[in-house]
This record gives C-alpha cells, sequence and structure tokens, in this order.
C-alpha cells in the first residue's frame, strides 16, 4: 500500500501545529508565573541574524499552508503577519489548520509528479515535482522552523521536553 500525498502532508502538519499551539501555551504560562512580561519571549531569538519565535511560528503556518495548497493545486491564501501576542500566534495556528484540514484529499491526486514553481519568472525560480518539492523541500523547511519554535523557547527557561515538542499521540 502507497502512502499518499495528502497522507504524507496533511496530517504531518496538522500533528506538528498542535504541537507548537502547545508548547506556546506553556510558554506563555511560564512566563507569567516567572513574572514577566509574555510578550517577550516572543522577540527572543538564538541568534542575532534569526527570526524571532513570533517569526518562526508564522513562518511555520506559511509552509504548512503554501505547501498544502500547492499540492492540491489551489492558490496559496495569504495570511497577513500581524500576531503580536501568542494568543494571535495561537489563532494563526487554527486558521491554518482550518485551511488545510478542508481540502479534500481528492486535489492531492497526482500531486506528486505535479510541477511546483516557486518565485516563478524571477532568478530564484525554482522547480520540484510534487514529491520533490514535499519531502526535499516543503517538510525540511516546515520542521525547520517548527524547531527552532521550540528551541527558543527551551531555551528561555521554559519546561518543555521531546514529549511537548512530539505532541500527543
Amino acid at each position: 500500500m502507497s502512502l499518499s500525498m495528502h497522507e504524507a502532508s496533511v496530517p504531518v502538519f496538522r500533528h506538528m501545529l498542535g504541537a507548537l499551539s502547545g508548547v506556546l501555551s506553556k510558554g506563555e504560562a511560564h512566563a507569567v508565573e516567572q513574572g514577566f512580561d509574555p510578550d517577550v519571549l516572543l522577540q527572543t531569538r538564538l541568534f542575532p541574524d534569526m527570526f524571532p519565535l513570533l517569526r518562526q511560528v508564522q513562518i511555520a503556518c506559511d509552509f504548512a499552508k503554501s505547501i498544502s495548497a500547492r499540492l492540491a493545486d489551489v492558490e496559496v491564501p495569504a495570511i497577513p503577519d500581524e500576531e503580536r501576542s501568542f494568543a494571535d500566534l495561537r489563532e494563526r495556528i487554527v486558521a491554518t489548520l482550518a485551511f488545510i484540514e478542508g481540502l479534500d484529499p481528492l486535489l492531492f491526486e497526482g500531486s506528486e509528479e505535479r510541477e511546483i514553481v516557486l518565485r516563478p519568472g524571477t532568478p530564484k525560480e525554482r522547480r520540484f515535482s510534487g514529491q520533490d518539492y514535499l519531502l526535499r523541500y516543503g517538510i525540511p523547511q516546515f520542521f525547520f522552523h517548527v524547531t527552532t519554535a521550540y528551541a527558543l523557547l527551551r531555551h528561555n527557561g521554559v519546561p518543555v521536553g521531546k514529549l511537548d515538542y512530539m505532541g500527543a499521540r
């Protein structure tokens, strides 16, 4: 039995975005318990040239929705980057989940061979088969930003561990 492109993408995004929402809640609760403004965590970085926590979460959501949309051959929805709080980020995750879960799995059929073109007509244009796009570009990018968000919280003393990162089974 082969694994469909839908099964290889949407459930993975759903699971990890749920886990990400959980670690964000723990981060916010930790800040309150320690007596500092939770918004401070949203601007933390692992290194000055890296994006802060807030942006890492936005980008993780962007990858989940754009990968799913491209594989389903539907327009990638635009979601403005207006989040300013933990609650805003959790709402973005909810909106992302609503979008990807609303995609009919039948739309993904044949997407492993569909050509995916990123930044068409620019010097940075990249072309992939749907399968290469998902497995060699999209999922690694998604996990990079989810992992970095987790690492930022852990680095700042939030009591989270591997089970939090992996989420409930």
